[in-house]
Order: structure tokens, then sequence, then C-alpha cells
């Protein structure tokens, strides 16, 4: 979607980044049609212990690129982590989170899909993208959120209002 890219130089970039310091790779399965998790897997090599994996997952694309929706039923998210897996060449991935909220499957299904994936091994950690205050609460309430990746700039201030307050108070109790 972004153009041509150079595989060698795209791995020599993740292991500058890496010897710099840089302790998080944040991804999604759809990047690509799975070839940025497949390029981070091969970057990753050897290296694996020194970086949390952040992944999103349940964006649909057609084979021509084409938006299809998401889907975050547990049956789908059990299927994607396993293909991203597969591409990453990890046993595990740190951070796994919804790509955005999926109107049809109540998000407490998502989640404790994740949650059983988090059990089994494969998952460390759950996430959040792009959700409100009620969602992350329902979420919340089936398994711990880590950590939520949000629209937030000097021009889209609206998480102030309500999320950060709510995540505050579930950190401090």
């Amino acid at each position: 979607m972004y153009g041509p890219a150079d595989e060698t130089e795209s791995v020599a970039t993740i292991h500058a980044a890496i010897d710099r310091g840089v302790t998080l790779l944040d991804t999604g399965d759809f990047y690509g049609m799975g070839h940025n998790e497949m390029l981070i897997g091969r970057a990753l090599e050897g290296r694996r212990g020194e970086v949390l994996l952040s992944v999103k997952f349940g964006a649909m694309r057609g084979p021509d690129g084409s938006w299809l929706g998401f889907d975050s039923r547990p049956e789908a998210v059990k299927n994607f982590l396993a293909h991203s897996l597969t591409r990453l060449r990890t046993d595990h991935i740190d951070i796994y989170r919804p790509s955005r909220l999926d109107g049809r499957v109540p998000i407490e299904e998502t989640i404790g899909a994740i949650a059983d994936m988090v059990k089994a091994g494969y998952v460390r950690a759950i996430g959040l993208s792009e959700v409100g205050v009620e969602t992350i609460r329902r979420a919340h309430a089936v398994h711990p959120i880590c950590d939520l990746q949000i629209e937030y700039s000097l021009i889209s201030r609206g998480p102030e209002a309500r999320i950060f307050q709510r995540c505050a108070s579930w950190e401090s109790g």
C-alpha cells in the first residue's frame, strides 16, 4: 500500500532501531497483507527477547486490497493469532489487540477469546484500539487491559475528557 520497499534495508532499519534502544514494535496482521509481520519475523531472528511485540488484528482486506470490515469473533481471534505467530516466527505476542471494535461481536467475547490465549501462553497482555470508555470498562471486567491505542494529538484531544481519567482510576486501584 505504501509502495516498493527494499527488504534488506527494512531489516537493517529495524536492527538499527533496536540497537538505539527501541523496545516496542507495533504492527497489524493486515499491514501489507501480512508482509509486515513476515519482515519483522525475519528481523527479530535471534533478537526476539530484545523487544515487545504489539499486534493489532481483525481488519480484513480482499486480495485486491479492498476494505472488507472487521472480524473479532472468538474463532477469528484464534485464527488471526495462529497466522501472526507463524509470520512473526515467535511463540508468543506481548500485547494483542483488536484493531477496532466489531459492532457484531460483544467486546466481552473478543476479550474472552484473547484471555484464553493468555492462559495458553500465546499472548502476554491485552490491549485495545480506538474504543470509548464503556467498551474499555466492559473489556477490563473480563481481563485486565494493559494499554490503549487511540488518536490523541494537539488537534484531537477528546481522550482527555473521559478516557484518560477512567484508565487512571483502574491503574490507581
